[in-house]
């Protein structure tokens, strides 16, 4: 067994053994979707600096230490209800396994479906045969495979036709064992004229782990989604979250990306728009010390009079780096679309760094794009300013900082997780406290 990039050769020595206890081990499409996957992990390993879309990410740390699938684990209630949002339905799931006895979900409407995907594969795997792989294929990259081939667990949703969920549903990814690998597809479906808001919480109570979860999501018809994800995983730990959509005609889809944790983290938010469907993204990532955050997105125009507004700022400090590549495509069918962009930086370091590359491909004629990007440090006239109406130079740096990061948590309207971003930003990058 020997795989293009030979430090993956431990992941493969071990898959055999991890494999058997996998979940649907006796559903013939199932093992042939995991067997497609470790076949183009096999060829190709861990993305590297050769391919195009990791260009600026080295996951050489995933080769030095072999993370391996660790079984669900006792948590410490008062340390997880810290993270847990109280008006809200809340899904756990523990090193990659959905709890039952930690999730809350006992007063979730009938309307809306809320299961493990490992007790679907082993009592009824067909449920998903016609969405697991159908919003992003195995040939995406071969750190997607990986996961295709290693998933154990995740959470499937779904919400029925015209129901609006009342109240968020959390779902909290928490890994507890050191150099554990918590691996989770997620299948979320809204039927036609749905509603729902999902908050993605990732922690961890050890330092060094690896959280590889992905997010497939089908909206159909009007159906509206809106994603929050706060990523504050522990500081030596490595994190790949992918959410891949497929929206039909007049879908809505919105997504709150933020990056505060994890010594290397990715994220790809990657969305298929019908007609005059919409999708909202924003992100906020903070990097200090030697933290490497990238985001990575991809909206599709694919028919006619879509929007897509985007909208990610980046503050890096220390030796902290950070990536944005994204990446707007309109087909040749897709007339009347109406697209912005926009990526800005601050540097509060010599030694930060920051690769932004947006991308349009437009192949219509009759469109409306645009994007902007801009990569700089505080302007010392404005501290000067601050500093002429009696505030020291420290503080008047806080407070200009502060304000740059806090445009972006001001456009989440759940008030009970706004007021945990607020902490996790000011928990994670302490240089801009007030």
């Amino acid at each position: 067994m020997m795989a293009a990039d030979q430090s993956a050769y431990a992941y493969l020595a071990a898959y055999p053994e991890i494999a058997a206890n996998l979940p649907g081990s006796e559903s013939a499409w199932l093992q042939q979707f995991r067997t497609e996957g470790l076949s183009v992990f096999e060829a190709h390993g861990f993305p590297n600096l050769r391919d195009e879309e990791w260009r600026y990410t080295n996951l050489s740390l995933l080769n030095k230490t072999l993370f391996t699938p660790t079984a669900s684990q006792e948590v410490a209630a008062e340390w997880l209800n810290a993270f847990r949002l109280e008006n809200a339905y809340s899904v756990v799931l523990i090193n990659g396994h959905f709890s039952a006895g930690l999730s809350q979900l006992s007063e979730l409407p009938a309307e809306v479906a809320v299961h493990s995907v490992a007790e679907i594969l082993r009592d009824n795997p067909q449920r998903l045969q016609n969405h697991l792989g159908q919003a992003v294929g195995n040939a995406e990259h071969s750190l997607l495979a990986f996961n295709s081939a290693w998933f154990a667990d995740g959470v499937m949703i779904d919400v029925a036709a015209n129901y609006q969920l009342s109240k968020p549903l959390q779902i909290l990814h928490v890994v507890t064992s050191a150099e554990a690998l918590a691996a989770t597809r997620n299948i979320w479906v809204l039927q036609a004229g749905a509603e729902a808001e999902i908050i993605e919480t990732y922690i961890g109570s050890e330092s060094s782990y690896f959280s590889a979860a992905v997010n497939e999501c089908f909206l159909a018809a009007n159906a509206g989604l809106t994603v929050y994800k706060l990523q504050a995983d522990a500081d030596k730990s490595c994190h790949f979250g992918g959410t891949y959509v497929k929206q039909a005609r007049d879908s809505r889809f919105a997504h709150h990306n933020f990056a505060f944790g994890a010594l290397l983290a990715r994220s790809d938010i990657h969305s298929d728009l019908d007609v005059a469907s919409e999708c909202q993204l924003n992100g906020l990532y903070l990097g200090s010390n030697r933290q490497h955050i990238d985001n990575h997105t991809r909206i599709n125009h694919l028919k006619p009079h879509a929007i897509s507004r985007e909208f990610y700022k980046g503050v890096l400090d220390n030796r902290a780096r950070g990536v944005f590549q994204g990446r707007v495509v309109v087909v040749e069918d897709a007339q009347h679309t109406d697209s912005e962009m926009n990526n800005r930086n601050l540097l509060l370091s010599t030694d930060a760094e920051v690769d932004t590359k947006p991308q349009l491909e437009i192949y219509a004629d009759d469109v409306k794009c645009s994007h902007g990007v801009t990569v700089g440090q505080l302007e010392e006239k404005s501290v000067f300013y601050l500093q002429s109406r009696g505030v020291d130079a420290e503080a008047a740096r806080n407070i200009l900082t502060f304000a740059f990061a806090n445009e972006m948590v001001d456009k989440v309207d759940n008030a009970e997780l706004k007021a945990m971003l607020l902490e996790q930003l000011l928990a994670r990058f302490p240089a801009i406290s007030l």
